[in-house]
């Protein structure tokens, strides 16, 4: 039973605020590049069922319907669900999108033979309950896919710059432990008959306009940065950009006038076990905080 605290009840109704403040969609438009890159590197077999968590406005599970799978989607915003559904609506492939929060999957026991999340199931705050969702709903002998940014690269950077200005919430555990290969270990350790982990960088992390816009881009439309800059008065959101504008100068290596920067994530790739095993958790034991690296709710 996925029952709450009325603490993370409240911390729950934030997050999903947060994501569904900005614009993900208009967000997106720049990473999707990248991440169709990604999921066309994965090998999947022909005429799996996928799910996608943390699916945003559908920007891998409609190429992935595309190429002929079954697809799922799920996202705690459900304005980012509408508008998947509307870009679905006008495509041909198998593909339906439901709201849906990655702590509480609503599917049954190996439900899908491949289970993805690329910057997305990372971002909920009780990752125990995540890593036992995500492995319950994939079949035995099915694959997990996650995607996520690491402690040390570029965007956890930028978490932990927005961290000394808002600091999150002491519920909520730090989303780059994802990124973290000896905490992915210990929470996939429960299902799982093998697990392979690698460092890469994002194939497209760029921009077509200058750092400056690049801040005011992400404040505009990126939900976390959204969020942390209405938190500010005038004064702190000066400096916040400050820092994110230094941060964002000091990694670019573009020369002309545009923006780019090297972003690492973790690439997950867990084969969900063929043995019966126990896959309960405590409802109370939380992640350690690591209020530097956190996203600010």
């Amino acid at each position: 039973m996925n029952t709450m605290t009325p603490e993370m009840k409240t911390l729950k109704a934030k997050l999903q605020a947060t994501w569904m403040s900005g614009d993900y969609g208009v967000f997106a438009k720049y990473l999707e590049p990248g991440a169709i890159e990604i999921i066309n590197a994965l090998e999947i077999p022909h005429g799996s069922r996928i799910l996608d968590v943390g699916c945003g406005a559908g920007q891998i599970a409609i190429p992935l319907a595309r190429k002929g799978y079954s697809v799922t989607g799920v996202d705690i915003a459900t304005n980012l669900i509408e508008q998947a559904r509307a870009r679905a609506a006008m495509e041909q492939g198998n593909v339906q999108f439901q709201e849906g929060d990655a702590e509480d999957l609503q599917f049954p026991d190996a439900s899908f033979d491949v289970v993805i999340s690329l910057i997305g199931a990372m971002f909920a705050p009780r990752p125990e309950r995540v890593a036992a969702e995500l492995t319950r709903v994939c079949r035995p002998g099915g694959t997990i896919y996650m995607m996520n940014w690491t402690p040390r690269g570029f965007v956890g950077q930028m978490f932990k710059t927005i961290a000394k200005h808002v600091p999150p919430s002491p519920l909520m555990a730090s989303p780059v432990l994802w990124g973290d290969e000896a905490t992915v270990r210990e929470r996939l350790n429960q299902g799982i008959g093998a697990l392979m982990l690698a460092r890469k960088m994002y194939p497209s992390f760029a921009y077509p306009f200058d750092v400056a816009h690049v801040v005011e881009f992400f404040r505009r439309y990126y939900g976390p940065t959204n969020r942390a800059f209405a938190a500010l008065d005038e004064a702190g959101q000066a400096a916040l950009r400050f820092d994110l504008e230094l941060l964002w100068a000091k990694h670019n290596r573009a020369t002309d006038g545009t923006t780019c920067v090297e972003a690492e994530y973790l690439e997950v790739i867990a084969t969900r076990s063929y043995a019966l095993t126990d896959l309960s958790y405590d409802v109370e034991n939380f992640e350690p905080w690591d209020k530097l690296q956190a996203v600010p709710v």
